[in-house]
């Protein structure tokens, strides 16, 4: 099965910086994509369409997707492990202290069933809207990401979890005690776009999730968000 996983700051000039709690990038920081744009990256290149709306949902922050996807999970809806289309100015694979770090040493040290506490985890603050997919393959929900980046993205992917260029590989910090147990961390097939217009979808998906991320865009690209609810049917 397949997930679409877009950020509204795909669709801006450029990246802004991650603004205060509670506040936005200025607008001057960066210009969103006009209308017909967004409409025609929405239809021509993820092949989504107004007339047949996939189910998905929209939310503030990005990390929120894990957390429905989990819910489709366990609702057998979403079969594990699926592929993650993450269409984003930013990896959210995690470049800092929270992130890889807390992966590799608290959660691949659990039972594979007992990882997906997403809640949990964002409830401990290591969880977050930068680093939420670390989290997903730790779970090992998904066995491919493909990342279609915003021109303007800067380097954020962390170097250590790739075994080669289109493949990532999450390790335990304690192999000899929990791959025993455990197994190996399974591949995770990866490609990426740096050029957004080449990437085309290819196939339908079976559930998209949308996210605002005010922190990262600035008030001005909102509509955005309201043009991909229309292709949306909200789950």
């Amino acid at each position: 099965m397949r997930v679409l996983d877009i950020d509204m700051d795909f669709f801006l000039s450029r990246t802004c910086p991650f603004a205060p709690e509670k506040s936005r990038p200025a607008d001057a920081c960066a210009a969103p994509w006009s209308e017909n744009d967004v409409r025609a990256y929405l239809e021509n290149n993820l092949g989504l369409s107004r007339a047949r709306r996939i189910p998905g949902r929209t939310g503030v922050t990005h990390d929120e997707a894990a957390l429905y996807w989990r819910e489709l999970a366990r609702e057998g809806r979403l079969v594990l492990p699926f592929e993650i289309t993450h269409v984003d100015a930013h990896s959210d694979l995690g470049i800092a202290q929270r992130g890889y770090p807390f992966v590799k040493h608290t959660v691949l040290s659990r039972p594979v069933e007992k990882r997906a506490e997403f809640a949990e985890f964002r409830q401990m603050g290591q969880l977050n809207e930068a680093n939420y997919l670390m989290f997903v393959l730790g779970a090992r929900m998904a066995d491919r990401l493909v990342n279609v980046r915003n021109p303007a993205s800067k380097p954020d992917l962390p170097s250590e979890i790739f075994e080669s260029s289109h493949t990532i590989r999450l390790a335990s910090a304690f192999p000899a005690l929990f791959e025993p147990l455990y197994g190996k961390e399974p591949a995770v097939s990866y490609a990426e776009f740096k050029d957004p217009l080449a990437y085309k979808a290819g196939a339908d998906f079976d559930f998209a999730f949308a996210a605002q991320s005010p922190r990262y865009a600035p008030a001005s690209a909102d509509f955005i968000l309201e043009i991909i609810k229309e292709y949306i049917s909200e789950d």
